[in-house]
């Protein structure tokens, strides 16, 4: 069984939270809103980016294995979030415009429309851009997180060390009247680092998925270029 001797070695970090006071305190609470926030986004990206892994395998293989545009159309009509699916339908609309039919409409084959051709690169171009943003939302956050945590932690570190000197008094023991305050101050730092570790790690986690994303829009804007000046665009 522990003694009270051995309890006093160790840090309840939550009661030296609660004991905090002043600026320890409100650097505290920035710190674990921080942390809230950026566990939201990690959770919401990380299963956003799932589904959407999931939706852009679906449709890249219902792309190849059609045999005719109305057909990748439906399946992009199915698969609305797919970012790659996304990039799609902007390059048919623009495609339907050009040869003068509707969206989701049979498009006439033929023609050497240079100009039409550039506006559909332009439409895929523009659909890339635009679903790289849209998947890069609430990301910088974390980076936010991952490099400001840490010197939020720090600079509450310091703020309560040099509070914990205006309690020395000569009627009472350094150590005892300067410890807990210290404590309470080092605090800050830790909570600093425990929000910026997984911030960071996952920023990086879900960069390196944003990139596959982009790489795979881009790919799929050549290929569909490709297949547009063998079938639409001849001449």
């Amino acid at each position: 069984m522990p003694t009270g001797a051995e309890d006093s070695f160790g840090i309840n970090v939550f009661e030296q939270v609660v004991q905090s006071r002043g600026m320890v305190l409100a650097v505290l609470l920035v710190l674990i809103s921080l942390s809230v926030v950026s566990w939201f986004i990690i959770g919401f990206k990380g299963f956003l980016f799932r589904r959407l892994r999931k939706q852009t395998d679906a449709f890249i293989e219902t792309f190849w294995r059609s045999e005719t545009l109305d057909l990748v159309w439906e399946a992009a009509e199915r698969i609305p979030d797919a970012p790659v699916s996304r990039v799609f339908r902007a390059a048919y609309t623009e495609l339907s415009r050009v040869k003068g039919g509707a969206a989701g409409a049979p498009v006439p084959v033929g023609g050497d429309s240079t100009y039409g051709f550039e506006n559909i690169e332009r439409a895929l171009r523009r659909a890339s851009q635009a679903e790289s943003a849209r998947l890069e939302r609430l990301v910088p956050f974390l980076a936010t997180t991952g490099s400001a945590a840490p010197f939020i932690g720090l600079f509450g570190t310091v703020w309560g060390i040099m509070n914990a000197f205006a309690y020395i008094t000569p009627d009472r023991p350094v150590l005892e009247t300067v410890t807990p305050h210290i404590a309470q101050a080092l605090v800050a730092t830790a909570i600093g680092l425990l929000a910026a570790i997984p911030a960071v790690m996952a920023y990086n986690y879900f960069l390196s998925k944003i990139r596959v994303f982009s790489v795979e829009m881009e790919n799929f804007s050549i290929d569909f270029l490709n297949i547009l000046k063998r079938h639409f665009f001849r001449g």
